[in-house]
């Protein structure tokens, strides 16, 4: 799985940063919205006084949307111009949200999201196929949640939306994301069983699951899983 480094994939989200960031916008695109949000949202089910760690959080408007409902977030991303950019974007929630530059792949970088209270929540739209080793941070999240805290992961569906011929070997490829985007971004698939197995041997158990597409289809695009600490 090491076929693409976590520097080549931070190359491509670098010179992507400001792309996604003007077609993201203040409310994300229209994928987002009518597909990954809302499931993301019901299985989060935000609350005024959770702390809520936001995983590669790209321009924050996730984090925007949250801080609207009035928790408090700390949110990170590896890439040094998208966490500008989302500084930017989203100044008005200065108060409520804390962007950090973090690589997910690095555990001490990881646990250094530590802070005087532990995240009762935590979650991530779209990211877990964009890192290249994900182990370490279902591991950090784990011990950076409260008891019975919730990790709510939305992901590309392993077995629909892979653009190779592998299913169960895990692999990385290169892709396009969004159609005009600079630069091609690394993909890193795996099965559904890898990503159950992990959840478990992480110290979670799922109790939330759904999948959605894209329109009314037969193949679902994404999974949308929850996951609560044990």
């Amino acid at each position: 799985m090491k076929r693409y480094s976590v520097d080549e994939s931070l190359e491509a989200w670098e010179a992507n940063a400001k792309f996604w960031d003007d077609c993201m916008g203040d409310q994300s695109n229209q994928f987002h919205r009518e597909v990954v949000r809302p499931k993301v949202s019901e299985l989060l089910n935000i609350k005024e006084d959770d702390f809520i760690l936001d995983v590669a959080c790209g321009n924050g408007n996730y984090s925007a949307y949250i801080a609207e409902q009035g928790a408090d977030i700390v949110a990170f991303d590896y890439s040094e111009k998208m966490i500008a950019l989302a500084q930017k974007r989203q100044s008005k929630y200065s108060k409520k949200i804390e962007f950090c530059i973090i690589d997910a792949t690095d555990e001490q970088a990881l646990l250094s999201l530590r802070r005087t209270r532990p995240y009762t929540k935590a979650v991530s739209n779209m990211a877990i196929m964009d890192i290249a080793d994900i182990t370490k941070l279902f591991r950090c999240v784990n011990e950076l949640l409260s008891e019975d805290g919730i990790f709510v992961f939305a992901t590309q569906h392993p077995c629909f939306m892979t653009l190779t011929e592998k299913y169960s070997t895990a692999h990385s490829y290169y892709g396009i994301a969004i159609n005009g985007q600079p630069k091609e971004q690394c993909y890193y698939h795996r099965s559904l069983q890898e990503i159950f197995d992990l959840c478990f041997q992480s110290g979670f158990v799922i109790d939330g699951f759904y999948e959605e597409s894209y329109g009314i289809k037969e193949k679902p695009d994404v999974i949308i899983v929850r996951i609560r600490k044990i």
